[in-house]
């Protein structure tokens, strides 16, 4: 009994651990990125890292983790980046592709070299290489 209760605290620890800490991640090792970079991969003013072609992907609008993506790393509300978008459209540039879900992400990020998202790190798979980690 006292095995299953230590079990059930140190998997409760780790829950809370992780609760409010995510990471952009994929499966091309790629070292770790500054928030610089990553803020300009996500503004599709940096294509390339280490050779690599890159293919940022969101997560919808209304996400809390693409909210706190948008302020710790974009540095950015979603009015700001709105109207980033619509400048950058007439220049003929497309804002990054959102998907509905961390499953999505995870599931684009296996079949699409190159690609990039972010997701909870309880949600980090083994064969995903972590570029920056952030949290609230």
């Amino acid at each position: 009994m006292k095995t299953i209760l230590t079990l059930l605290w140190l998997h409760s620890m780790t829950l809370l651990l992780y609760a409010n800490e995510y990471a952009v991640v994929t499966r091309t090792e790629l070292g770790k990125i500054t928030k610089t970079q990553m803020k300009a991969i996500y503004l599709k003013k940096l294509h390339y890292l280490k050779g690599k072609k890159l293919l940022p992907i969101n997560l919808e609008a209304d996400n809390s983790i693409r909210k706190s993506f948008n302020k710790h790393i974009l540095h950015m509300n979603y009015n700001r980046l709105k109207i980033y978008w619509m400048k950058q459209h007439y220049l003929g540039h497309r804002p990054p592709l959102s998907l509905h879900s961390q499953k999505s992400v995870k599931a684009f990020l296996n079949k699409v070299d190159g690609a990039i998202g972010y997701v909870e790190m309880k949600n980090i798979e083994k064969n995903m290489h972590i570029l920056l980690r952030w949290s609230d």
